[in-house]
């Protein structure tokens, strides 16, 4: 079904070791509007969502896992070369004492991603809104990250990010227009 290539869909530069940047970026990796919890419930949604729009589920659902891919390239070139002292600092302590520098489903508090974070209601148009406003809190948390570091590769990064978060919710929007007209020709009078 899918073609992986090696590569990040866009390139990942940072400028400096920042533990506490990494710490907030942590929200969009295991957070509940974060790129895994987009990921699984697009791809979740997709079968109980009309043929017309059935595509676009899909290829936003994939888009978001080499999202996710890309927030976990930043994560762990902001910590690489952190000390463990650095981490503490940065309110990375519990995390390094549980797993070092390996990443872990969790946002930005340290609380561990639950598929509570998934929404599936199994009505299209609901499914879609809800999918939009996903997508705007995503991009919403993306631009407060772009504040709030001063690094500007990594706000390059984050801002390709929070453009496709723009995207997506067109497109979501546009489903929704193509489900509605589609049951309003379906109308018998």
């Amino acid at each position: 079904m899918w073609i992986y290539e090696k590569k990040l869909q866009y390139p990942v530069r940072v400028s400096k070791c920042d533990p506490q940047m990494a710490k907030f970026l942590l929200e969009q990796y295991g957070g509940a509007d974060g790129e895994l919890a987009a990921a699984l419930r697009y791809l979740n949604q997709r079968y109980s969502i009309p043929d017309q729009v059935i595509g676009v589920l899909t290829d936003i659902g994939t888009e978001e896992f080499a999202h996710l891919e890309i927030i976990a390239t930043m994560v762990y070139k902001l910590t690489k070369d952190a000390t463990p002292e650095q981490l503490r600092a940065a309110g990375l302590g519990a995390h390094y004492a549980n797993h070092d520098k390996a990443l872990f489903y969790e946002n930005a508090a340290g609380v561990p991603w639950t598929a509570a974070y998934i929404q599936a209601k199994g009505d299209p148009i609901t499914d879609l809104y809800e999918d939009i406003a996903a997508e705007e809190k995503a991009r919403a948390t993306y631009q407060w990250l772009i504040d709030m570091t001063d690094d500007v590769d990594l706000q390059d990064g984050l801002k390709f990010l929070r453009e496709r978060e723009i995207v997506h919710s067109l497109r979501f929007r546009e489903c929704v227009e193509i489900l509605k007209a589609d049951q309003e020709a379906k109308k018998v009078f």
